[in-house]
C-alpha cells in the first residue's frame, strides 16, 4: 500500500523548514533509509531519510517550498500504484504549501554559494596583504587556504596594494525598485536570517543584559601558543589558540557554575549544567551558526582544535548535524580577528552566558614601574543579570584573565 511521509518533527521546537533540494524524483527506486531531500531547518540544512523501500509515487512539495511538521513530503508505493487523496494524514490543498519568494535580478551576475574555507588569521592576514581570497587556490585539506597560500598570492601579484577585500554575505537575488525616496533594492529574507532576527529578539526581550570587560595580558599565552602549534602542524594536525580559550572557561565555568546553567521559568529554578558544551560562534556566508563542542572538559587541546576547524568548516557548508548544534551550556565568540576594540555579544538563549574574544595587540602597560610592550587584549562577558550579579560578573572574568595571563596556571589544571 502507497505510503505517504510527512515532514517529521525534528525536535527542539522547529515547527517548519524550507525544501532546499530534491535528491530524488517521481518514478525513482528507494531504499529505505536512502536521503530523500535535504531540509533548511531553524538549526541546519539536513537530508530526511526514506522511512520505507518502493518507488516514489509523488513528491508533494517543490523546491524553495516552505513546509510545516506533518506537511506531505513524497508518496512511496510500489509500481503501478496510484497516489492515495489521502495516506499517512491527510494531504493539504496545494496552496497551503507556502512558496518562499524567489526574483531575480535582469543580468545580475550570480552570487557565490560559499565563502573560500580559511582560519580567522589567514583571513585577516589576507585582510592586511590586500589579498583577495576568492582569487586564492587553497593548499591545505579540503581546500583550505593557509597562511603560506596567502603570502604566496601577495608576492606574486604586481598589482599595488589596495584596500583589504572584504568578503560579501551570501544574499539572494534583488530587485530594483524606485519608491518615494529613491531608488532602492528589495532583498527577500533568508530562512536562516529570519531565525537569526527572531533569536536576537527574543534574547534581548527574555534576559536582562550586562556586559563586563576585562583585559588580559596574553604575552606568555601567544609564544605558548606558538610552541604547541609548530609541533602539532609538524606531525600534520591543525591548532589555533581558542582551544586555550575553551579550556580557560571550562576551569572558571567549574567554579561559577551560575554560568554554565540556564533556568525553568515555569518552575522557578535554576538548572546548573554538570556537562560543558561549549558553543562556538562561527561566522558563515549565510549568517552566524553556532556549533556546539560536547564535553569540552574531557577533551586534550589538540582533539579541541581538531573538532572546532571541522565544526567551523561543516558550518560554512551548512552540513552540520541537528547534533551538533544542541545542548550548549555557554558560548564563546570570537570576534577579534574582524578588529574592533571590544563589543557586547547578546545571549544565546537559553543559556545566561556568553564570553567574547576581542583584538590581540601590542600594547605599551606598566609593569613594576616600568613601560613594556605587550600582547593584550579585551574580554568580555555578557551574562543575565535576572539570575547573576554584577559582582560575580566581575569575579568570573577577573579568574578567566588571570588564567589567561599566566598559562602555566592553566597547563596545570588540565
Amino acid at each position: 500500500m502507497a505510503y505517504t511521509f510527512n515532514f517529521p518533527d525534528v525536535g527542539e521546537g522547529i515547527h517548519e523548514g524550507r525544501v532546499v533540494e530534491w535528491l530524488v524524483s517521481a518514478g525513482d527506486s528507494v531504499s529505505e533509509d536512502q536521503p530523500l531531500l535535504k531540509v533548511e531547518t531553524d538549526k541546519a540544512v539536513v537530508e530526511l531519510p526514506s522511512p520505507k523501500a518502493g518507488m516514489v509515487l509523488e513528491l508533494h512539495a517543490t523546491s524553495d517550498a516552505t513546509i510545516e511538521v506533518g506537511d506531505p513530503l513524497v508518496t512511496i508505493g510500489q509500481t503501478g500504484e496510484t497516489t492515495p487523496a489521502t495516506a499517512g494524514g491527510v494531504r493539504p490543498a496545494p496552496s497551503t504549501l507556502r512558496l518562499a519568494p524567489k526574483v531575480e535580478a535582469p543580468g545580475s551576475a550570480p552570487v557565490a554559494a560559499r565563502r573560500p574555507l580559511a582560519t580567522p588569521r589567514t583571513r585577516a592576514r589576507a585582510r592586511e596583504l590586500g589579498v583577495d581570497l576568492t582569487a586564492v587556490r587553497g593548499s591545505g585539506p579540503g581546500g583550505r587556504i593557509t597562511d603560506d597560500d596567502v603570502k604566496r598570492a601577495s608576492t606574486t601579484s604586481n598589482a599595488p596594494a589596495v584596500e583589504p577585500v572584504r568578503q560579501p554575505r551570501t544574499m539572494p537575488a534583488a530587485v530594483a525598485e524606485t519608491i518615494a525616496d529613491g531608488e532602492v533594492e528589495r532583498v527577500p529574507v533568508s530562512h536562516l536570517r529570519k531565525v537569526i532576527a527572531n533569536a536576537m529578539r527574543t534574547s534581548k526581550q527574555t534576559s536582562a543584559h550586562v556586559t563586563h570587560v576585562d583585559e588580559a595580558d596574553v604575552t606568555e599565552l601567544v609564544e605558548h601558543y606558538r610552541t604547541v602549534k609548530a609541533a602539532v602542524e609538524a606531525e600534520g594536525g591543525r591548532f589555533t589558540l581558542l582551544p586555550f580559550f575553551v579550556k580557560a572557561l571550562v576551569t572558571v565555568l567549574k567554579r561559577y557554575p551560575i554560568f554554565n546553567a540556564s533556568v525553568d521559568e515555569e518552575r522557578q529554578e535554576i538548572l546548573l549544567k554538570k556537562t560543558y558544551n561549549i558553543g562556538i560562534a562561527v561566522d558563515t556566508p549565510d549568517g552566524l551558526i553556532v556549533p556546539v563542542i560536547r564535553n569540552a572538559d574531557r577533551k586534550d587541546m589538540v582533539e579541541l582544535a581538531a573538532e572546532i576547524g571541522d565544526l567551523a568548516d561543516r558550518a560554512r557548508l551548512r552540513q552540520l548535524r541537528l547534533d551538533e548544534l544542541r545542548g550548549g551550556t555557554c558560548t564563546i565568540t570570537n570576534i577579534g580577528p574582524l578588529g574592533g576594540i571590544f563589543a557586547t555579544p547578546i545571549i544565546n538563549q537559553p543559556e545566561l552566558a556568553i564570553v567574547g574574544l576581542h583584538r590581540i595587540q601590542e600594547r605599551p602597560v606598566v609593569i613594576d614601574g616600568e613601560v613594556a610592550v605587550r600582547k593584550m587584549m579585551y574580554l568580555s562577558v555578557s551574562f543575565d543579570h535576572r539570575w547573576i550579579d554584577g559582582a560575580d560578573g566581575a569575579r568570573f572574568m577577573s579568574d578567566l584573565v588571570r588564567l589567561l595571563s599566566k598559562p602555566g596556571l592553566l597547563m596545570a589544571r588540565l
